[in-house]
């Protein structure tokens, strides 16, 4: 089975006052296409030093960071951005929305980015704002969604370039109950549907609705394991929000 990204004994250091603060220490992971993780850990554990890496934000100090087949771990800032940019669906706690555009325009600021506005992209953006159950909403601001739907706005981004991995920092982090599971469920049907997901959350129940829950602390893992949780068939309920 190929890999959606790898990382080999990868260490990160910063200096913070004159000292030195070793953020990962010799983290070694490989995550499969299709699999489903999630990255967890308490404050100062390196899940965000991490998240950094595989987002292609930051570089690592030593090791190799591998995404798909291509090595990036000295990559210039120019291919990371490309990276970034193509091959990298990112869905943050706060949605990251312009507020000035639609929902549609909001799908579609990746391709911009890429230059590859077209009618082909423009309906891939209208396939996504479907399949995250919004297209009566195209031409509506994020001003006037409800949380969970502008969380959908940014997963249907996150999707339209067809990255290597949807990176979700605390996706649910800003939502009620009900709304956290409307989310949860769309990313686990996401995931049956062939598309792999790395959560990077510090909610117990955000985390056993992975595959796999990898836990952090002082910048190693110490355990990696398959989780039991059986997500529901995506054929057997829709995608669309609830009323």
């Amino acid at each position: 089975m190929s890999s959606a990204a790898s990382v080999f004994e990868v260490t990160k250091q910063y200096v913070m006052d004159g000292e030195t603060v070793h953020a990962l220490r010799g983290v070694t992971l490989e995550i499969p296409d299709g699999d489903y993780v999630a990255v967890m850990g308490p404050s100062g554990s390196g899940k965000s030093t991490l998240l950094n890496l595989l987002g292609c934000l930051d570089r690592p100090t030593s090791g190799r960071l591998v995404l798909g087949d291509e090595e990036l771990s000295d990559a210039g800032d120019d291919r990371l951005a490309e990276i970034r940019a193509s091959r990298i669906g990112f869905v943050f706690q706060s949605y990251n929305l312009i507020p000035q555009l639609t929902v549609l325009e909001n799908i579609e600021v990746p391709l911009y980015y890429q230059g590859r506005i077209d009618r082909p992209r423009r309906q891939r953006s209208l396939e996504m704002a479907e399949l995250v159950g919004l297209g009566d909403r195209l031409k509506h601001r994020p001003a006037q969604l409800s949380g969970g739907q502008q969380q959908r706005v940014a997963i249907a981004r996150s999707l339209v370039n067809d990255p290597y991995f949807i990176l979700a920092d605390e996706p649910t982090g800003n939502l009620d109950s009900v709304t956290t599971e409307e989310i949860l469920q769309l990313i686990g049907d996401l995931n049956e549907q062939g598309k792999t997901i790395i959560v990077v959350t510090h909610e117990p129940e955000v985390g056993q609705r992975a595959k796999r829950i990898i836990r952090l602390r002082d910048g190693s893992i110490c355990s990696d394991s398959r989780n039991e949780y059986s997500h529901p068939s995506p054929e057997s309920r829709p995608l669309s929000p609830r009323p």
